[in-house]
């Protein structure tokens, strides 16, 4: 085939081509990942200092040599137990966003403002990164002039009821675990961790909270093994999201802001943000030709007792 010569073509360097307008949609598609199971369901609550601190208490253990004589006199008395008294440091995370004013000026597809959508994004990505450090293997950390101050996460309170290889902290937040030799996650991992959890608390954990690969690991243990189909529908139910053991029923999620090498068997109410600033958005000065913000906040982890909790380590990732 041959094409007419002076025919007009929409090809670079052809007749014709002067005025051709863009075809660019006005829609923006972002679907990068932004939920935070945990954030989204432990408490919240408000702080008044950098230091936010409370306190927990227990039972002595059953006596069975608890056996008196009868008519017996009191000669001595048994110590008034007292409680532990527990701390965690704010830590202020900050996200910002520079436009100049031609950029806010100019026709945009997909926004009408440069900086409204740039506050959006940050905003979200302020959220995930909570959400990363509420559950990251840190301490806390009071901070100095050079140094900045650091909430302690997730696992370094989790100490009573745990199936690990590493060397679990002292569960006051003032230091890390370490991390040991990462190991298949099993079904019999999880057993041992809701067993010691029934036999250390009273209270109902309600998930099973792990990485991607893990929760795939979860849908395999021995009481998911038959997987069902329905025919009408050809549907195939290939995954276990409710782990019915001897102890407790929970549910199972995956978290992807979460070290994949750990699995948390939570309970929602012993867990909770303190806020000392909530997320605003606060002005700053003007320099120059730009508009500059900074999304800004303050908060902490509490771990109410994390006796009620519980964690398998040093799993590996398939």
């Amino acid at each position: 085939m041959a094409i007419v010569p002076g025919t007009a073509l929409t090809y670079t360097g052809q007749p014709g081509l002067q005025g051709l307008r863009e075809d660019l949609s006005n829609m923006i598609y972002m679907i990068s990942p932004e939920t935070t199971p945990f954030l989204s369901n432990i408490g919240r609550e408000t702080c008044d200092a950098v230091l936010t601190e409370w306190q927990t208490d227990a039972l002595a253990a059953a006596d069975v040599n608890n056996a008196q004589y009868q008519g017996d006199d009191v000669a001595t008395f048994s110590a008034a137990s007292v409680t532990a008294r527990l701390g965690n440091r704010t830590q202020i995370m900050r996200k910002t966003v520079i436009i100049s004013g031609t950029v806010d000026k100019v026709n945009k597809a997909g926004r009408n403002s440069e900086l409204a959508l740039q506050l959006t994004k940050r905003g979200k990505e302020l959220k995930i990164d909570t959400e990363s450090i509420l559950l990251n293997n840190q301490a806390k950390v009071t901070g100095a002039v050079t140094t900045a101050p650091t909430m302690a996460g997730v696992p370094a309170w989790i100490k009573t009821n745990t199936n690990h290889v590493g060397t679990n902290p002292v569960g006051d937040g003032s230091n890390v675990r370490v991390d040991g030799t990462p190991r298949a996650f099993t079904e019999v991992m999880l057993k041992d961790v809701l067993r010691q959890i029934w036999t250390n608390s009273s209270e109902e954990p309600d998930v099973l909270m792990c990485g991607g690969s893990n929760k795939s690991v979860a849908s395999s243990f021995t009481g998911g093994a038959q997987k069902t189909v329905d025919v009408a529908t050809k549907k195939l139910t290939a995954t276990v999201d409710i782990y019915v053991g001897d102890f407790h029923t929970i549910n199972i999620i995956s978290n992807r802001w979460q070290r994949p090498r750990d699995a948390f068997i939570l309970n929602w109410n012993y867990w909770a943000v303190a806020w000392l600033r909530p997320t605003s958005q606060v002005p700053l000065a003007k320099t120059g030709d730009a508009e500059k913000r900074m999304l800004i906040q303050e908060c902490t982890l509490i771990s109410k007792n994390e006796a009620a909790s519980g964690a398998c380590y040093d799993l590996t990732t398939p």
